[in-house]
């Protein structure tokens, strides 16, 4: 609210005749419930594609939101780290790079247990032909949900030392595909959990754990809106630039010089 006070013309922008309190989107997080958030959510996604689409490839991976409420600088100053974090786990389109789905818990759990519960939610969402992991996703479990109830292709490398047998049908099958080319979009998901926490923040304001899901939510539906509109000012702006550009060439060429004339 600091920045909005010295910046005259986005109050203007927003229409604000008077700077909100700093505690408004405090109180705001306080007062919604998390089913707007959710719906609010679906709406972002709904801006990239349609109820027929079928997204290629969804990447899954999880990281954390440091929920400590102490500076950086204080806590390299006083030796004490911030080891308390919010686990998030994020479905990705590696095309579009918008986010299809999240989960967040309070706890440190394993990354099978988030999958399970995104897998049905993003899926249920916007299907995807195929669904890519790391090896911290690694379970025979997870193949069976993602080939035999969402009748999709699943890509997660084993896990598995020297001199031991891979186990599982699915697991085994990985062994042969371990250079498949499209487990190399997977890199993408960790590309957007990295600009969501550098744009906006990694670090979380709030203490209570509810307030903390719902400041998660509204990070990513802010990510997904400043993505659309990024795709939406290249395909309109940049391309309404080039087409007028190029007509503007064409009509002061004479046909003579013109390079799509065919000898």
């Amino acid at each position: 609210m600091d920045d909005v006070r010295d910046m005259e013309n986005i109050q203007k922008i927003l229409g604000l005749s008077e700077v909100p309190h700093f505690t408004t989107l405090q109180k705001f997080l306080c007062r919604i419930k998390s089913l707007y958030l959710r719906i609010t959510f679906r709406k972002t996604v709904s801006l990239f594609y349609s109820k027929e689409n079928v997204i290629p490839i969804t990447a899954i991976d999880s990281s954390g939101f440091t929920s400590g409420y102490c500076s950086h600088y204080f806590s390299e100053r006083t030796g004490k780290l911030r080891k308390h974090f919010m686990k998030t786990s994020i479905s990705v389109d590696t095309d579009q790079q918008a986010i299809t789905g999240f989960i967040s818990s309070n706890s440190r759990v394993h990354d099978t247990r988030h999958a399970r519960k995104l897998l049905h939610q993003c899926h249920n969402l916007l299907p995807a032909d195929c669904y890519v992991m790391d090896r911290g996703y690694d379970s025979e479990d997870i193949h069976r949900l993602i080939r035999q109830d969402l009748n999709a292709d699943s890509i997660i490398p084993p896990r598995f030392w020297k001199n031991e047998i891979v186990g599982g049908t699915y697991r085994k099958e990985m062994v042969l595909r371990s250079d498949d080319p499209k487990y190399r979009r997977r890199q993408l998901v960790e590309t957007t959990f990295s600009v969501l926490k550098r744009k906006f923040g990694g670090d979380l304001k709030a203490r209570k754990f509810l307030i903390q899901m719902k400041e998660i939510a509204s990070k990513i539906i802010v990510y997904n809106i400043h993505k659309f509109l990024l795709w939406f000012f290249i395909e309109v702006f940049y391309r309404a630039n080039f087409f007028r550009s190029f007509r503007r060439m064409m009509r002061h060429q004479s046909p003579a010089s013109s390079p799509f004339q065919w000898g």
